[in-house]
């Protein structure tokens, strides 16, 4: 099995972002009107394109379950149990994206859904129809031509031992759902490797996202032939997000809580995070991949990150690095 590109916006490695994002200092989700909570998120994507980053993703400042299991499980806006109307399928926060401008959609997958309602059950008929709303969410967010990049978020899969599903039906899970990809671009972002395999046969995903900043050793469980065979590309992560792992490296260092010190928390985390240390893991994936290598960025969202000035330096770090990287390689 062959998957080509999409219509390529950027030439060589994209510089992408995962999606979640600090709240502006003093603002609450809770009590914002529609029209509000859109400038918010126009805001963010501002920030976002500020920084550097060439496709952001929409501005996804809710829970990524809640934001589509609500619709999902709507009476009023289903045909059946867990299966969205194709005209309700809509995510809110494409409409804080102007025109002309195109971004990263990322939908939460069928699985990640599937066990948020259900745990360790096996009804594969519930699993499909999940799958077939979130092929409807991305459905709606292609036609709107906004869509640079689709992307399934699947950070359970190969962590969480809910998950009883085969594989036989976790990848016709993931083939629903990835149905309107097949023309374009589709990551799936894994925050483990060991199903990075049965995602790269699924043929409506031709980018396997790996958290590899965090974790390099994930990059050696990648088989680049199994890449190449299936005509499927990598993201590689180079900027850590794991903000409570960081910080906790760094208070083991200094012997001290630099929670109660966030300028300088926020400046140590960034001379561990340097566009020096970006650069040398986007080396090391490229060293690996070669031209495989299509997408980096940071690991995971920066909603968990305490300023949105920290969550935009980090991406001003990446977009050093990468430049960096391109003078070298491209």
């Amino acid at each position: 099995m062959q998957k080509g590109r999409g219509n390529d916006r950027i030439k060589g490695i994209i510089f992408d972002d995962i999606g979640s994002y600090p709240l502006p200092r003093g603002v609450r989700l809770d009590g914002l009107s529609r029209e509000q909570y859109l400038q918010v998120a126009g805001q963010v994507l501002t920030e976002k394109i500020r920084a550097g980053v060439e496709i952001p993703t929409y501005p996804q400042l809710r829970n990524m379950i809640r934001m589509f299991m609500d619709p999902i499980q709507d009476p009023d806006i289903t045909e059946s149990p867990f299966l969205i109307k194709r005209d309700e399928a809509r995510i809110l926060e494409m409409e804080a994206v102007p025109a002309g401008q195109k971004v990263r959609v990322c939908v939460t997958g069928p699985i990640e859904l599937y066990i948020s309602a259900f745990g360790a059950t096996a009804y594969n008929d519930i699993l499909y129809t999940l799958a077939e709303s979130v092929s409807r969410f991305l459905e709606g967010a292609k036609e709107g031509g906004k869509m640079a990049l689709a992307s399934l978020d699947e950070p359970s899969l190969g962590l969480n031992s809910s998950i009883i599903f085969t594989e036989e039906e976790i990848q016709e899970a993931l083939e629903i759902a990835s149905r309107p990809c097949r023309e374009m671009d589709c990551e799936v972002h894994l925050h483990s490797p060991l199903y990075a395999g049965l995602c790269a046969c699924v043929s409506g995903i031709n980018i396997l996202g790996v958290e590899s900043a965090a974790h390099p050793d994930y990059l050696r469980l990648i088989d680049r032939d199994l890449l190449e065979d299936t005509g499927t590309y990598l993201r590689a992560g180079i900027a850590r997000t794991d903000i409570l792992a960081l910080s906790a490296q760094l208070n083991d260092i200094y012997e001290t809580n630099l929670w109660e010190d966030l300028p300088r928390l926020e400046s140590e985390i960034l001379k561990m995070e340097s566009p020096q240390v970006m650069k040398g893991r986007l080396d090391q994936a490229y060293s690996m991949f070669g031209e495989r290598l299509i997408a980096t960025g940071p690991d995971c969202g920066l909603g968990s990150w305490p300023s949105q000035e920290l969550a935009g330096d980090l991406l001003r770090n990446c977009s050093a690095a990468i430049a960096s990287f391109r003078s070298e390689h491209l």
